[in-house]
């Protein structure tokens, strides 16, 4: 029988559960891994914005990362929204103390709303503290913009700024293309050597609520099996496209609606299976 891996998500509380820790650990349990979480912040939020953030006291999120990681351990974590410098620093710390392995870091800056989720003087301490710590780093294009200082208009900006966020530390860099126009989606990946693409046909849906979020946790999940960090990202990228594909299903809210993290679980009219009522 395989293991089942540990896998710990470190990020924000979205009181709507389309994003953040709510996100991650669906992604986790539908892929047949154990999930844990580390509470960085709370929001109130929906589908249709951030009415409030709530950052929990460092210690906190260190007491948190202690209880975990000194008794369950994890065979590979995610960070997502860590919105000061002193949450990274403690976060960063406790993955050296416990020497994590398998770490999967989502930039996360600003929500689907456009709500601001990392401070700005927050950023040089992520690239300082927290990037070299990284197996893989998710950036989107506004994020990588942000990271780099460079301007992505197209392709071969992506590459550019891939290779520039390669420079921080992390071995592996994906830059999500979601931002950028086409037919296909395509995500790029760096180790220092080689670019591979990963492309899916666009999806016309304003469903995209915890894309990223959703998408790392599945490659920190696929990393606790045992993945390589390609094969990771490939089985991840399958893994969201199926829950975009699937989002219209759901119907939630009135914004930028959910994912159907559950989609390759549960019977749908779409795949003309009767339910069993």
């Amino acid at each position: 029988m395989r293991k089942i891996p540990r896998i710990l998500t470190i990020a924000g509380s979205d009181s709507g559960g389309g994003a953040g820790i709510q996100a991650d650990l669906k992604t986790m349990t539908v892929l047949r891994a154990y999930g844990m979480s580390v509470i960085t912040s709370i929001t109130a939020q929906n589908t249709v914005g951030v009415t409030g953030i709530y950052d929990l006291a460092p210690e906190v999120v260190e007491r948190q990362l202690d209880a975990v990681l000194s008794d369950i351990g994890a065979d590979a974590a995610k960070t997502g929204m860590l919105s000061s410098a002193a949450i990274i620093e403690v976060v960063a710390a406790a993955l050296e103390r416990y020497g994590v392995r398998n770490l999967v870091v989502d930039p996360v800056m600003v929500a689907k709303s456009g709500d601001a989720l990392l401070r700005e003087e927050a950023r040089d301490t992520l690239k300082a503290r927290l990037l070299p710590l990284a197996t893989v780093i998710t950036p989107n294009v506004p994020e990588a913009e942000v990271l780099t200082g460079l301007e992505i208009h197209d392709e071969t900006g992506l590459r550019e700024a891939a290779k520039a966020l390669r420079e921080l530390g992390p071995a592996y860099v994906l830059i999500k293309g979601g931002h950028l126009h086409g037919e296909e989606s395509t995500d790029y990946l760096f180790d220092g050597e080689t670019m591979r693409a990963y492309s899916t046909r666009r999806v016309d849906t304003k469903n995209t609520h915890g894309t990223g979020c959703t998408l790392s946790a599945a490659i920190a999940t696929w990393l606790g099996f045992g993945c390589a960090v390609p094969e990771a990202v490939r089985l991840a990228k399958n893994y969201i496209n199926g829950a975009i594909l699937h989002s219209d299903e759901l119907k939630v809210g009135a914004g930028h609606g959910p994912l159907h993290h559950g989609w390759c679980l549960l019977p749908s009219e779409s795949d003309g299976i009767d339910g069993g009522g």
